[in-house]
């Protein structure tokens, strides 16, 4: 099968109508997943439990289509348990047989890791080679997943056994996204009486699976980024807002209560800017243009760069209200180039 952009824009608009059919109430998230797709970038959710977060995962891995493997993190999860399963068969006898990302062959497509913080840093060391290189040493083998994309979600909420992402794995998530509660009363109203929601798996089988067909993915994000134009005012635009994210004291940012100077440890590298770019382009494309405008890097901005900046240890825990702020004042202090 071979889609042209417009067939693919309105497969991408599809897809998008059919999640929102399914997960109420998440059409940011949707729409940030799916420019992810389409830059051929790895997701991490983060939110408290019940706000559908692996719903949508598994939803947006049907409409992908491709093999699709999960697994569980928890506290005694090792990194061989990502390659092989040694049990004993019927019998009695030793066995070992490929694991959840072997198991489905070099065309594994989504591979989605559920409360990925529950597992140890060893697993998340060996998933960042899988992320970085879509490759892998088992069996005294190379394998190679070249459609594979890693969907991530992490529970807020509990922190009893639970491990931090170190910065080199969430460096390697494209977009850290948060899933809130839906804001709409009907739409609380609707997952709570209405019984179609009750049943997740008949829910996700009622999808159009391959909507965006897995194939075909990497030929599009090619395309997309060799076709999106940045003009040069818009790419000084990228770099002033991302060295004020790193220098906010140089920049004259301001808030309030805040020494600007202690406030950020380290800011996005040159791949956290690549990813900017490449979902900056994706975005103007999922609108039917040619070239990124202003709008499209702040519709992609937070969840690219959020997690990618570091604040100093006095101002860490507060981390959830002091960086959206600074992205704010960021936006407020460097000038919008004119179009």
């Amino acid at each position: 099968m071979s889609l042209n952009s417009a067939d693919w824009l309105a497969r991408m608009r599809d897809a998008e109508a059919q999640l929102n059919d399914i997960v109420l109430g998440q059409s940011h998230v949707i729409r940030l997943i799916l420019l992810s797709v389409l830059a051929r970038g790895h997701v991490l959710l983060a939110g408290d439990v019940g706000t559908g977060k692996t719903t949508l995962l598994r939803a947006v891995a049907r409409v992908i289509g491709g093999p699709f493997t999960r697994i569980e993190g928890t506290i005694d999860l090792l990194p061989t348990d990502l390659i092989y399963d040694a049990h004993l068969d019927a019998e009695g006898r030793p066995r070992v047989e490929p694991g959840p990302v072997l198991s489905r062959g070099e065309e594994l497509s989504v591979f989605f890791f559920n409360e990925i913080n529950r597992a140890r840093p060893q697993v998340h060391a060996l998933l960042l080679r899988l992320m970085a290189e879509r490759s892998l040493t088992a069996f005294r083998a190379e394998y190679r997943f070249p459609h594979l994309q890693v969907f991530a979600d992490r529970n807020q909420i509990e922190r009893d056994e639970t491990f931090e992402l170190p910065a080199a794995a969430r460096d390697r998530f494209m977009m850290e996204i948060p899933v809130s509660l839906p804001v709409s009363r009907e739409d609380h109203i609707a997952l709570a009486f209405e019984t179609r929601f009750h049943d997740v798996d008949n829910l996700i089988a009622g999808l159009t699976e391959r909507i965006l067909p897995f194939r075909e993915l990497n030929a599009l994000a090619h395309e997309i980024q060799a076709t999106v134009h940045t003009s040069a005012a818009l790419q000084h635009y990228v770099f002033a807002l991302c060295e004020a994210l790193r220098e906010p004291q140089a920049a004259g940012l301001e808030i309030e209560d805040t020494d600007m100077s202690r406030l950020v440890r380290g800011g996005a590298s040159p791949r956290g800017m690549q990813a900017l770019v490449r979902a900056a382009r994706a975005a103007a494309w999922a609108e039917g243009r040619d070239a990124v405008l202003p709008q499209d890097v702040r519709a992609v901005f937070q969840p690219v760069m959020a997690h990618r900046t570091f604040l100093g240890p006095a101002y860490e825990p507060r981390r959830d209200s002091l960086v959206p702020a600074l992205i704010g004042a960021a936006f407020d202090r460097v000038p919008v180039p004119a179009e």
